[in-house]
């Protein structure tokens, strides 16, 4: 058995990892909510116009569900977005029309699989109940935009890491 100490450590380690991961849900919705009201402004294709919508109305009820969760972890909320967030906005608002829907496109399907994998771990390994929760159901809404963005971006013959879908294929 280890020592007493070494339990409380690996404890406190988990809560710090809890902390860090309601912390950075809080700030990658934030660019989610951003980013789809660009989608909204500066597509023109309805189905990424509506996935930008869906974007900030399901971004927004997942940011809602963790703030009071990051209050009883005393998780400050982040005041504005990270410098990568920043980055692809200032990005994206340099762009219009096709351009601008297949960077978005693209940014989507990479962020949702980044996402998918970190709530589906902080799932299986959170130390806090509500945290775990919050990232299961968290999951879930991820991975139902993940499908959805990986459909719209072989709808519009979008290269999405690399792989051109193969033409004809609709």
């Amino acid at each position: 058995m280890g020592t007493p100490g070494m339990d409380s450590s690996l404890a406190n380690q988990q809560a710090m990892a809890d902390q860090a991961f309601v912390r950075k849900a809080l700030e990658g919705g934030a660019a989610e909510v951003q980013l789809g009201q660009l989608a909204q402004q500066k597509s023109q294709s309805d189905d990424v116009k509506q996935f930008g919508q869906k974007m900030v109305e399901d971004h927004t009820q997942l940011g809602d569900q963790m703030k009071p969760i990051a209050q009883q972890l005393g998780v400050k909320e982040p005041k504005g977005l990270s410098k990568k967030d920043k980055e692809l906005v200032a990005k994206l608002e340099r762009l219009s029309g096709q351009q601008f829907d297949e960077a978005y496109i693209q940014a989507m399907v990479k962020d949702h699989k980044q996402d998918l994998k970190e709530f589906k771990d902080e799932a299986q390994a959170a130390q806090n109940p509500n945290v775990k929760q919050v990232a299961q159901q968290g999951a879930g809404v991820i991975s139902q935009h993940l499908q959805m963005i990986q459909q719209i971006a072989q709808n519009h013959n979008v290269a999405t890491e690399g792989k051109k879908t193969p033409s004809g294929t609709q």
